[in-house]
């Protein structure tokens, strides 16, 4: 009996160390920290939104270096100070963008976090490059204010409060349906302890100057956490959940898009100490997790505190 035990445990440790090669250790990607927002271009590249400026990075797959960049200071009209650029959601050519619309994180107003705009993709060239269409939108604090489907998460309250308060606004999720709406995903506020996903109906609408058009509501158990990023992949949703304060721990789930229906667990997966905020399809049933990794110190100095020419992220890509 001992030697069967000591072989079964043997054949345990074996399993585990396969399944742990097989999550490819990260990829490294330079020039910024905060990774908080990320589309695919096509099957090479990426662009991502870094929330603590306003530019927008492309960058070729397994390639350290960004291969271009884009700024959107002017067109955003916030100046020297960011528009905490948090979600993205593709739909077509083009790519929707979401900003926090949460205050600072001394409660104090920043109105350049109330944007809402989007990029078209131009793939006649390679790497494909970004054009920003020409309206953006900066009252869709408004519209979650005034809508009557809201009033109950009391919305005009929370985004009075720092965006990581308990009971704070902060938006980090954007999700493409499959009628070209969007679904809002919040991290914060967590109404009884559950997520909060909100259907935007009308997005080319708001481009346009129009009010917001929303659809029901929906909250779902995370593990009283909210939501960091969320992709629509084939018939499915994947959310990242983490915490709406700035400790805590992430996980992957599944869930179908049916307001009745629970997320599950991702199972076999290990973030280990990844912070991811960006989520996005890469095809082959894979997807690719960026980690918004500005907090990280070294030689007691914040990654996003560094030079941009020091500054890195981590990536990886899985099978969920």
């Amino acid at each position: 009996m001992p030697a069967l035990r000591l072989l079964t445990r043997l054949c345990c440790l074996a399993a585990l160390a396969t399944a742990l090669q097989a999550q490819a250790a990260p990829e490294i990607y330079r020039s910024l920290c905060d990774a908080s927002a990320a589309v695919a271009l096509d099957a090479g590249h990426f662009v991502v939104a870094n929330d603590e400026n306003n530019t927008l990075a492309i960058y070729q797959r397994g390639r350290p270096e960004a291969v271009a960049t884009l700024s959107l200071a002017d067109f955003l009209d916030s100046g020297d100070k960011e528009s905490d650029i948090e979600g993205a959601a593709l739909v077509g050519r083009r790519i929707y963008w979401i900003s926090s619309h949460g205050r600072n994180k001394n409660a104090k107003e920043r109105p350049e976090r109330y944007r809402f705009f989007a990029t078209d993709i131009d793939a006649s060239k390679s790497p494909p490059s970004l054009k920003p269409v020409p309206k953006r939108y900066e009252k869709l604090l408004d519209d979650l204010v005034e809508a009557d489907a809201l009033k109950p998460f009391k919305l005009k309250d929370a985004a009075k409060l720092a965006p990581e308060a308990p009971g704070g606004l902060n938006i980090e999720g954007l999700a493409a349906l499959p009628d070209g709406s969007l679904l809002i995903g919040f991290r914060n506020p967590i109404p009884n302890g559950k997520a909060l996903l909100l259907p935007l109906k009308n997005p080319d609408e708001l481009l346009e100057g129009k009010t917001a058009k929303f659809g029901a509501p929906v909250l779902l158990a995370l593990r009283n956490r909210g939501v960091r990023s969320i992709e629509r992949v084939a018939n499915q949703f994947l959310i990242v959940a983490g915490p709406t304060a700035d400790k805590g721990t992430f996980s992957l789930y599944h869930w179908s898009g049916k307001a009745g229906d629970a997320p599950k667990l991702a199972q076999g997966l290990d973030l280990a100490d990844l912070r991811p905020e960006a989520l996005f399809d890469i095809g082959g049933s894979q997807v690719q997790l960026l980690s918004d990794d500005g907090g990280i110190e070294a030689g007691g100095v914040a990654c996003k505190d560094r030079k941009p020419a020091e500054q890195a992220f981590r990536s990886i890509s899985v099978k969920p």
